[in-house]
């Protein structure tokens, strides 16, 4: 994947660009992730991917390792990576975490995707938005639609039919904790061209967006 590829589609924020995470450094992600939790840990977007059985034995710097390994941050050549990272005027701000959706065995038995839907399980061709984290003093900006913007390229670049996502819907007025907002907001989608498949809860919906 060359350069413009990899920043494709141009942000809609001066002074932004988004990378594929084996483009970026470890350091940078980490300044990106820095005490941010999920579920209160230092999630490391391994959630979906630890078997419950061995979540609570698996600690903080597991999981870090766990996702530098997964992203191949600072090997540029690599030939796999799990996401994106976000820079403004060249300060990392931004993650996110897009695969194909199998790379997530925890999804096959979560409640969120699947009600309502006759969707095979193990198709690799459907790619997975599971994971959004902006810095403390760069939130409320546009980040995060830029980067569900660049999950939708960069998925149908690596190969994706569809790629899908589990946001929050949130609501003017009404303060979501930033930890459950990990997921991303309805909103945020919508505007990268996403369309609501099912509704699993009232505040939880499943969205996705077909290439072909």
């Amino acid at each position: 994947m060359n350069q413009e590829e990899s920043e494709w589609p141009i942000p809609k924020i001066e002074g932004l660009r988004v990378v594929p995470a084996h483009k970026a450094s470890w350091e940078d992600l980490e300044v990106v992730l820095g005490q941010a939790k999920c579920h209160a840990v230092r999630c490391y977007c391994q959630r979906f991917k630890i078997p419950s059985s061995r979540w609570k034995q698996v600690d903080d710097d597991e999981r870090a390792f766990l996702l530098r390994v997964q992203t191949g941050c600072g090997n540029p050549e690599a030939d796999t990576t799990s996401g994106l990272v976000a820079y403004l005027d060249h300060e990392p701000v931004g993650w996110c975490a897009v695969e194909p959706r199998t790379a997530y065995p925890k999804l096959k038995s979560s409640r969120v995707p699947w009600p309502g839907r006759n969707e095979d399980k193990d198709d690799d061709s459907v790619w997975a938005v599971t994971c959004f984290s902006v810095r403390t003093g760069y939130r409320r900006r546009g980040i995060t639609y830029e980067l569900a913007r660049a999950a939708a390229a960069f998925a149908r670049e690596r190969g994706a039919r569809a790629v899908e996502g589990y946001p929050m819907i949130t609501v003017p007025g009404q303060e979501i904790p930033w930890g459950e907002l990990h997921v991303g907001s309805r909103s945020a989608f919508a505007a990268a061209g996403f369309r609501e498949v099912t509704r699993p809860t009232e505040r939880r919906v499943v969205v996705r967006l077909e290439f072909h």
